[in-house]
């Protein structure tokens, strides 16, 4: 291993534990939410099955995610995120 990058990685392993400690601030904090699949099917205006079909879910998979007993993830959180900020492109890129 090339002796700047094990330099990097023992100082980047110091800070953690002195941010663990409480010794140190976070610098920053990235929070990642979960589309609201509900929120965004209303949006688009379509039922439960036509919207599953749509984004290539099973109904169930999606009636999951709308009663917060899963939540989307990778590629499906994107799509979601992608329908949700420009409706109509993805619908006719989708249909």
């Amino acid at each position: 291993m090339d002796k700047s990058v094990f330099d990097d990685l023992q100082q980047s392993l110091k800070e953690a534990v002195t941010i663990r400690r409480k010794e140190l601030a976070l610098s920053k904090i990235t929070e990642i939410h979960a589309p609201d699949a509900k929120a965004i099917r209303d949006k688009v205006g379509l039922s439960q099955t036509e919207f599953a079909q749509l984004i290539g879910v099973k109904v169930a998979t999606l009636r999951n995610w709308e009663q917060n007993r899963r939540k989307p993830t990778g590629a499906a959180a994107a799509l979601l995120t992608i329908v949700e900020k420009e409706p109509a492109a993805a619908l006719r890129a989708l249909h």
